[in-house]
């Protein structure tokens, strides 16, 4: 009987990129409103502060992700060409180096020979790229896809600990940001896990430890040096 498999590798690339700009908006806008609200700082610059950060968090994501990802794509392509003269240059040695990869996974020579044969007849550098190089079609480096998804889910993140700011007093910013943040922090890691198809717990709480430890660092930093006004 047929059944439909889902397979969750497809989404490595924009969610890996999502994940880490929801997860460092809200630990670095948090970590920051904290920080300033700590050495005792007034409502109105403590809010600036956390919009500074939101906008100059979001650009530096995009900037990271798209130069990071484009060397990445750099590499990749740079692989390819060069498979691409080798296989022009000496097929027999190419098909030869296929066939031993399959060896080496499992097949025995004869199956693995054929089954070499007939990929690279169908498409030599394709076969190569992936088997050789393992450069697939789900994984392949898209810089401005990572930077937009980065710089989208920043901005969201960074927006939650503001309104909190918005909508809290002075006096209670401290247990509001850092509450709010955590749980936003565990929703973040169960929205990952889910879509990656991890394992709910580990993730949740894996991304609230290091937040809340970001947080009270922070914290910690503000009160040590700031001055009440």
């Amino acid at each position: 009987m047929m059944h439909a498999e889902i397979h969750r590798t497809n989404r490595i690339g924009w969610l890996r990129a999502a994940v880490l700009g929801a997860n460092d908006g809200i630990v670095s806008t948090a970590s920051l409103v904290l920080g300033v609200a700590a050495a005792g700082t007034e409502a109105k610059a403590i809010l600036v502060a956390g919009v500074a950060g939101l906008v100059a968090g979001a650009m530096s994501m995009a900037a990271g992700e798209y130069v990071s990802v484009s060397s990445q794509a750099d590499i990749e392509s740079a692989d390819i060409a060069l498979e691409r003269k080798e296989l022009a240059a000496d097929p027999v040695y190419e098909q030869q180096e296929l066939t031993a990869i399959y060896v080496e996974r499992g097949l025995d020579p004869e199956l693995a020979s054929k089954v070499a044969t007939q990929l690279m007849e169908h498409d030599a550098l394709g076969a190569h790229a992936r088997d050789e190089l393992g450069i697939s079609a789900s994984q392949t480096a898209r810089p401005i896809q990572a930077a937009i998804t980065s710089a989208a889910t920043f901005t969201l993140g960074a927006a939650l600990p503001l309104l909190v700011v918005v909508l809290f007093p002075v006096t209670a910013l401290l247990w509001a940001v850092s509450g709010s943040a955590l749980i936003f922090l565990a929703l973040l890691g169960l929205l990952s896990a889910k879509a990656g198809g991890a394992p709910l717990m580990v993730a949740a709480t894996r991304v609230t430890f290091w937040g809340a430890l970001a947080m009270a660092l922070t914290s910690g930093v503000g009160a040590l040096f700031g001055v009440v006004v």
